[in-house]
């Protein structure tokens, strides 16, 4: 997939596929949480086929050090995020003594949000250092093709691309399988039986967002819900008036916002209150951030709000009961002052601690060989409980989630068991709903 900036906008074309990072959203309030066994993957536990080279292959590896490459899309800003959350993880680690006594160093790489570019910097990465880490980039399917002639070559990184999520040297700390939890789905239904049947939301015009509508669409059917209103939008749309008087014409009852990233649900929240519009509001992983209640015109615009996530209240408010959230916040504040956090440091921070780990149980000496046997061995990750539980390994998520509502403009949970519960304060009930078939 190629994705170009249209109208000069490339921040619109990168936070229109942001969703596709956040999407996970599961319900449970007493049972264990389990992981789909949807998807690619090498399966709870298994190795992949891990080329035999790989055991000796050290590259980027001293008798002090371990380097990196991060590899995002810096250019204007994009996806600094990523970077900065990496470079957090790793000052931190490297606080602790490193891990097995060497350090992490963090080669940071701008593919300048070119194809082109994403493979250079990839290639050369697998030429200088000893693993991918914590990068994000919307052109890392040319990326890709490096990684997949050199399979011995670990990423340890979010993508939203399905080729290189489905490569067994690609691991995450918070898969992308597609599909949806029931879970929040089976909660809206309970508390609003009588607004199901008249559900309305706006997609992105992407090929990412496409899918993850399909996925999320699919599992809303089979739990009973009517979506009555989902069109599409372009990328640099930022007038959503339109849609809100034809959903209000439509007579759409509760209005999904989980599949928008910030600077769009922003607009449309205030635009649902220009025209007195008042459904009842679902926001997703994506449009929490630090500025979507000022940015949607104040407490006054969005409190009452819900929200559903597979992440902690990593912002803040979650950090007297998640210690990690501010270790977190500390860090990234500590590599970059006045950075604002948002969900691609929050993967960049997780990716460098999934990295970390496995590297911890590579040994002495680690080899990339050795780096991919362990990650392919770690069947449990949540980071310190600061994301719900996911299988890194075999590639899936849990069926934990945590709801929250926005109260006097600051977002609280809601209804979610203690942190200090068997599941860590998360809802961990009903399954994941995969994707229809031949998404």
């Amino acid at each position: 997939m190629r994705i170009t900036a249209r109208g000069g906008r490339p921040a619109a074309v990168v936070l229109a596929v942001v969703l596709a990072m956040g999407m996970a959203a599961c319900t449970s309030t007493t049972s264990k949480a389990s992981t789909t066994t949807t998807g690619g993957g090498s399966g709870s536990g298994g190795s992949p086929s891990i080329p035999s080279s790989a055991f000796s292959d050290h590259t980027g590896v001293t008798s002090g050090s371990v380097t990196v490459a991060n590899v995002s899309t810096l250019s204007a800003g994009l996806f600094k995020g990523a970077a900065v959350g990496t470079e957090a993880y790793a000052a931190y680690v490297n606080s602790t003594g490193g891990v097995n006594g060497r350090r992490i160093v963090v080669n940071g790489l701008d593919d300048n949000f070119t194809g082109a570019g994403n493979l250079q910097t990839t290639t050369s990465a697998v030429t200088d250092d000893f693993a991918l880490v914590g990068g994000f980039s919307l052109e890392d399917n040319f990326g890709e093709k490096a990684l997949a002639a050199n399979p011995g070559m670990p990423k340890v990184a979010e993508s939203i691309d399905h080729a290189t999520n489905n490569l067994p040297n690609v691991y995450a700390p918070i898969p992308q399988p597609g599909g949806w939890e029931e879970g929040p789905l089976q909660y809206f239904k309970k508390k609003f039986p009588n607004d199901i049947t008249a559900v309305g939301t706006i997609v992105g015009d992407l090929p990412t967002t496409q899918t993850a509508w399909a996925g999320e669409k699919h599992a809303l059917e089979q739990v009973g819900y009517k979506v009555i209103y989902s069109p599409t939008f372009d990328v640099t749309q930022t007038d959503f008036t339109a849609d809100v008087v034809a959903m209000k014409s439509a007579g759409v009852k509760m209005l999904l916002v989980d599949q928008l990233a910030a600077n769009y649900a922003s607009s449309l929240l205030k635009d649902l209150v220009q025209q007195n519009f008042h459904p009842v509001v679902v926001l997703g992983a994506a449009a929490y951030t630090t500025t979507l209640v000022a940015n949607s015109g104040g407490p006054s615009a969005v409190d009452g709000y819900f929200l559903d996530q597979n992440q902690s209240l990593y912002l803040g408010q979650d950090a007297p009961a998640i210690p990690a959230v501010s270790t977190f916040n500390h860090w990234v504040q500590t590599v970059s002052p006045g950075f604002t956090p948002d969900l691609f440091t929050f993967y960049g921070w997780l990716s460098g601690e999934l990295f970390a780990q496995a590297l911890k149980s590579a040994g002495s000496n680690p080899s990339r060989g050795s780096l991919l046997q362990a990650l392919s061995k770690i069947t449990t990750f949540d980071g310190n409980h600061i994301a719900a539980p996911t299988n890194p390994a075999a590639k899936t998520l849990s069926n934990c989630y945590l709801l929250g509502r926005i109260v006097n403009g600051n977002y609280q949970r809601l209804d979610d068991p203690p942190v200090q519960s068997p599941t860590n304060g998360y809802r961990c009930d009903y399954q994941y709903i995969a994707p229809p078939p031949g998404e």
